[in-house]
């Protein structure tokens, strides 16, 4: 018998916002992995061992898959995370790979998983709570209403975007390119909202687009709505 993968998601910063399912696997199994080069320093581990300091006590595999643009890299670095992985899948361990917010959103660990599903073994997703659902919680917003639509952008990729569809926005990744994505904002006409490392001790909340600094953090996610009666 072969171990099992699961992708978990940790939620968005909270402790308290990890599932019961999450916790649980992380318990059961020993095999922890986390994608950095130190397992101990990622973000994903410093918000689970909040909620279950056991974690500290665990095989924590660290896979570095630097953020890179080059897709040769890019898919030798998911290989390489891949074997680390299936060494112990061959074993009959099974590996909890943790991943902030929810993993089939934006997360690296999905390629990982297509490489390890490529080989034959069984995966599986744990959904977490998204960084978005948690910042629109976090600052009293709805994130879409009746029959508005939603849009999910991440930002660094789509500077090219002027917001004109109808709807609301949620812009992802948008830390490093705030310069530009503020001027985006600005000629979109539409209310901002924006949560910095939500649910972190350093959490901060933007409520325009004038409050947000240039040198937002990397964990920045914005909520861009459309104002009312602009598409009435």
């Amino acid at each position: 018998m072969t171990g099992i993968l699961y992708g978990a998601g940790v939620g968005p910063g909270d402790p308290e916002l990890m599932t019961l399912k999450a916790v649980r696997l992380i318990r059961e199994n020993e095999v922890i992995a986390l994608p950095g080069p130190d397992a101990r320093e990622t973000v994903a581990y410093q918000i689970a061992v909040q909620a279950l300091p056991e974690l500290a006590e665990k095989n924590l595999l660290s896979v570095d898959m630097p953020m890179t643009h080059d897709k040769e890299e890019m898919n030798r670095n998911h290989q390489k995370a891949a074997d680390i992985i299936e060494a112990y899948l061959k074993e009959g361990k099974n590996v909890v790979f943790l991943t902030l917010g929810d993993p089939t959103i934006y997360s690296t660990y999905l390629y990982v998983q297509k490489h390890i599903l490529n080989r034959g073994y069984h995966t599986e997703l744990v959904s977490g709570i998204t960084s978005f659902c948690a910042a629109a919680a976090r600052t009293g917003t709805s994130l879409v209403e009746w029959d508005e639509q939603l849009h999910i952008l991440p930002a660094v990729h789509k500077l090219n975007s002027d917001l004109s569809l109808p709807g609301n926005y949620v812009l992802m990744k948008s830390g490093r390119k705030m310069q530009q994505v503020k001027e985006i904002l600005k000629s979109s006409g539409r209310d901002v909202v924006m949560v910095e490392n939500c649910g972190m001790a350093n959490e901060h909340i933007y409520r325009s687009t004038d409050e947000i600094p240039d040198d937002a953090g990397y964990y920045s996610l914005i909520i861009a709505k459309e104002l009312k009666g602009r598409h009435d």
